[in-house]
């Protein structure tokens, strides 16, 4: 199910920021605008205080104009002059502006001029003198405004400094995530993940204590302070442990195992004991640590002894979940995908000591994950969500997310109202095989050998009685392919038998034996099912003991630590041990393909009535499949819905 983004709150700042983090402009940057800032300043000191050089008229000019009758007042405002003229001509007045000399009275400058005293009295002289508060601010700003651009330039390049410090202090700090339990538009339960019964009746322990921790420590239990979630990629395991935390309503803290690791020794384990100090803040809550392999690999075999980053920081992790009393009520929630490579101390009774294996859907829960996918997507009316969930055996949560989305986008590009069945159909080929290969036009020839091949593939399939039933045949290329054939199993099968091992190996070199038969020689098609199959193959001979000569052992070896941690299969088996396994191996192989090539001598008609089919339409669907077999008196198998 799609969410909306959750609010993730980092601890370490403690001003959030509602735009999120923004990008810290660089030291020329900031250099550039203090420059600009002082130049700013500077010209509006210049422009406001400093007196004028300019002026309209000059002394002798005024002389001139006072003797011709033509000034009608003036104003003195310190060294300057505001000067009314008089125009006789149509009796207007006009502003002109002058300037005196200074510590000079006006009248002795005026007469200096050449001004008779008659003419003196005839004018109308105002003196506009400054308060002194205004006088002395146009004596001090000039000085002290430049000075304060200074000083707000050395106090920001102080605080830019100083934050730097701060981040270098702050670099040991946890990178913890926390999910606010009070957002319930946000909040994810165990309805909306679907699956997992088993692995959800097993977190409700989890849930249960954090929710009243008070009985269990009354009665004296211990819940335990780890759980270590497994499972392939995309089976929902941060899901899930999202959904503990929604059900209890706990803050939620999420990291990844990457997160710990630095450059620098000690960061890490400094920020694994910043983190469980929030939490124990906070409790009840979950920690959950995501990918914890990449700090839990197995120690002593790394390259930097037991002094290196990774180490300290497993070492520090160890030491804080020892650290738990009963009454903290703080859980650990791990998830990893390589449990096999982890530390033997993350394992012990204590720490890492519940394990929740989160397995892939079968039928049932891939219908319900498609539905909560497609919650928010228009659907139309004959959409058939069991039919893709029948399809997708093997599939994770993941995968039929993605279908749901590529089959909105599909139904987009089409310019669809609605998502219709073709959509998913498309959706789903494509996030199985790739999308279609439009470019490469297949020349008659090789579209040939494909159909025979996928034919070859379809009606071993069909015969086998242990092999799964055919869903669909296509020689359209997708991807890497040429075509392919689609079958879908009987059942969920969780034990397969040694029979149905043997009956997909004569399937899969079903298309080998085709090209054998109808061409006489085969071509690079086939590479990817011998290599299927010989892995199968020795599988069967090696780990499953389905072979009479070497018996019902493992004989992979012992495994052995290597010097980027984790283990590999040792090599110490005998050189008769390997010959007769190798030979068992090809024995399987050439009884695969022994078997694949008498189904189509025996069934030669169906068999090329099934590649002509495909040369005129090119995809045969389930019921056009089995119209072809029907036809030849081969019976269909049909699939349990359940």
């Amino acid at each position: 199910m799609k969410f909306k983004f959750e609010k993730i709150i980092n601890l370490n700042n403690k001003k959030k920021k509602k735009g999120g983090k923004s990008k810290k402009p660089s030291f020329a940057m900031q250099m550039l605008t203090s420059i600009i800032l002082f130049l700013m300043i500077g010209t509006v000191v210049d422009h406001f205080f400093e007196n004028k050089k300019d002026v309209n008229i000059t002394l002798s000019e005024l002389t001139t104009l006072i003797s011709e009758n033509k000034v009608d007042k003036i104003i003195v405002k310190g060294d300057k002059l505001d000067i009314t003229l008089i125009e006789k001509n149509d009796g207007k007045f006009v502003k002109k502006e002058s300037k005196k000399e200074e510590g000079t009275a006006l009248s002795e400058t005026l007469v200096n001029y050449g001004v008779t005293p008659e003419m003196l009295k005839t004018l109308n002289i105002d003196i506009n003198e400054p308060s002194g508060f205004m006088y002395w601010m146009s004596m001090l700003l000039p000085f002290f405004l430049p000075l304060a651009g200074l000083l707000f330039i050395v106090w920001f390049f102080m605080k830019q400094m100083k934050g730097s410090n701060n981040k270098a202090m702050s670099f040991g700090n946890s990178k913890a995530r926390l999910i606010n339990p009070k957002d319930k538009s946000k909040r994810i339960l165990f309805k909306d993940v679907a699956g997992n019964e088993n692995a959800k009746q097993e977190l409700q322990e989890m849930v249960e204590f954090l929710k009243n921790p008070k009985k269990f420590i009354d009665m004296g239990a211990k819940i335990p302070k780890g759980v270590l979630m497994t499972g392939l990629p995309g089976t929902g395991k941060t899901m899930m442990a999202k959904a503990v935390a929604g059900e209890a309503k706990v803050p939620f803290f999420y990291l990844s195992g990457s997160d710990f690791v630095e450059m620098f020794v000690g960061v890490g384990a400094s920020r694994v004991r910043d983190l469980f100090k929030m939490a124990k803040k906070m409790s009840p809550s979950i920690i959950f640590i995501d990918e914890i392999d990449a700090v839990g690999r197995s120690r002593g075999v790394g390259i930097g002894g037991g002094n290196d980053e990774r180490e300290q920081t497993l070492n520090q992790i160890l030491v804080e979940m020892d650290g738990f009393e009963t009454n903290e009520k703080v859980i650990v929630i791990a998830a990893t995908n390589r449990d096999d490579v982890l530390d033997k101390a993350l394992l012990r009774p204590g720490r890492f000591d519940r394990r929740v294996n989160i397995e892939l859907p079968d039928r049932k829960d891939r219908r319900a994950i498609l539905d909560i996918h497609a919650q928010k997507k228009p659907l139309d009316v004959d959409t058939n969500l069991q039919v893709i969930a029948e399809r997708t055996a093997g599939f994770s949560g993941a995968d039929l997310e993605s279908i749901m989305n590529e089959a909105a986008i599909i139904a987009t590009m089409l310019n669809h109202k609605k998502i219709v069945q073709d959509d998913l159909i498309n959706a789903f080929e494509k996030v199985l095989m790739g999308p279609k290969r439009k470019s490469h036009l297949a020349s008659e020839h090789e579209k040939r050998i494909t159909a025979y091949h996928e034919a070859g593939h379809a009606i071993v399939a069909s015969v086998l009685p242990n092999a799964d039933p055919v869903h669909k045949i296509t020689i359209i290329p997708r991807g890497s392919a040429g075509g392919f054939t689609m079958k879908l199993p009987l059942d969920e099968r969780r034990l397969p038998t040694r029979a149905v091992y043997l009956d997909d190996i004569a399937m899969g070199l079903g298309g080998y034996a085709a090209e054998l038969k109808m061409f006489g020689d085969v071509t690079t098609g086939p590479s990817n099912d011998l290599k299927v199959a010989t892995a199968t193959a020795r599988d069967m001979v090696t780990k499953f003991g389905m072979n009479e000569s070497v018996g019902p052992v493992v004989v992979t070896g012992e495994s052995s630590p290597t010097i980027f941690g984790g283990h590999v299969p040792s090599s110490k088996r005998s050189d008769k041990l390997l010959e007769t396994i190798d030979n068992e191996i090809r024995s399987i192989i050439e009884d695969g393909l022994s078997r694949a090539k008498n189904v189509l001598n025996e069934y030669n008609d169906a068999f090329v009535d099934i590649a002509e089919t495909l040369l005129k339409i090119e995809t045969l669907e389930h019921a056009e499949y089995n119209k072809i077999l029907e036809k030849h008196g081969i019976s269909t198998k049909e699939i349990k819905n359940v």
